[in-house]
């Protein structure tokens, strides 16, 4: 039998822990006496190899079902989702730490920056990072939000209409934004244009033809859109700015620390699930169908969701880029997130019922 004064036998039985504990109690002795004796005189440390077999090994036995050739594939795409949402979470709390809104005072700073000559009109200042219909989210949002209300929680900016300089065209008005903007130390990308046409009044008795250009830039934590509006006949032009606060630094490295630790744990707990049911279990058809429903509840909007964003990213310049959650579907189909979640510890609790018999431990496949 292994000694646990060896250094190296400590580590292997370190390496061990990613068996299930009813696996170490029966064979970690003869797995780590094997270990030693094939270990040449000196080793201190397990080689990288003997590490991650070891770990892989382990995380297949948790699994059970040694021979099931898909319950890996059901695993992964577990963990996965497990981590996303895990991840989507941590990093809307990391989004505390930006700084609040831009106020009138910095909305007009940046107005007198980027556009001399003209001034600061009416300003439609945001009450929060996030909102829902232009409101900070409460629990008494939370039944809209659900039920099909979703999208409209997005994230806020700050709106303001540019008056002054009534003779520059669209095309002077862009020019010099641009120029000014590189001045003072905005990164500027590409702008958009949108081409529309529209009623002039309620009986549609004439017909105004809209060119809107949009221009975007950042600086530092500060995201600016200028919208510059022309329209015909008349040559009318119209100048709105929109302010929001970019991604904090501190939701990258939440996002993947949680995502980590969420898709572990997504591992873990589906693994002791599979093991419970593996045989014998009189539940073991309602936790496979519970199982698959949450998959597909949970799965479906991030499918549908994410090459959507893909297509709005390229097609469009973002100084940054969409939140978490928006490329999972979320909070648009937060109802099917909800069901999935409530099937998924509906089948937990039925795992958790006693077997009829119980299992040896199983080697690992």
């Amino acid at each position: 039998m292994p000694t646990n004064g060896d250094p190296l036998a400590r580590r292997y039985r370190r390496l061990l822990f990613c068996h299930p504990r009813e696996y170490r109690r029966a064979r970690a002795d003869e797995m780590v006496g094997v270990l030693l004796d094939a270990a040449p005189a000196g080793r201190t440390r397990p080689t990288v190899r003997e590490a991650a077999n070891l770990v892989r090994h382990g995380l297949r036995c948790r699994l059970g079902r040694p021979a099931s050739r898909t319950v890996g594939v059901w695993a992964a795409l577990t963990a996965v989702v497990c981590g996303l949402f895990t991840a989507a979470l941590a990093t809307r709390a990391a989004w505390e730490t930006s700084r609040p809104m831009p106020d009138r005072a910095e909305t007009a700073a940046v107005v007198a920056a980027v556009l001399p000559g003209h001034d600061l009109g009416e300003v439609d200042l945001s009450p929060a990072l996030f909102t829902f219909y232009t409101q900070p989210l409460t629990v008494w949002h939370i039944d809209n939000l659900i039920l099909g209300d979703g999208g409209e929680y997005e994230q806020s900016e700050v709106t303001a209409e540019v008056v002054g300089a009534p003779t520059a065209s669209a095309e002077e008005a862009l020019a010099l934004a641009q120029r000014r903007l590189r001045e003072t130390g905005w990164q500027v990308y590409e702008p958009t244009v949108g081409r529309y046409s529209g009623c002039a009044d309620k009986f549609c008795s004439r017909v105004t033809d809209t060119t809107e250009t949009t221009l975007p830039a950042r600086r530092g934590d500060t995201e600016v859109a200028l919208h510059v509006r022309a329209e015909t006949p008349g040559d009318t032009v119209g100048l709105r700015l929109e302010l929001r606060r970019t991604t904090p630094p501190a939701v990258f490295p939440a996002g993947v620390a949680s995502g980590l630790l969420g898709a572990g744990l997504g591992w873990l707990v589906f693994g002791w699930a599979s093991r419970r049911t593996e045989a014998a279990h009189p539940a073991r058809g309602a936790v496979t169908v519970l199982y698959a429903i949450t998959m597909f509840l949970w799965w479906t909007p991030v499918l549908l969701a994410a090459p959507a964003l893909v297509g709005h990213h390229v097609d469009e310049p973002h100084p940054t880029w969409h939140p978490l959650w928006e490329w999972l579907g979320q909070p648009v189909a937060s109802l099917l997130f909800v069901v999935g979640a409530a099937t998924a510890l509906l089948g937990l609790g039925l795992a958790t019922v006693p077997r009829r018999d119980p299992l040896p431990s199983t080697a690992a496949g």
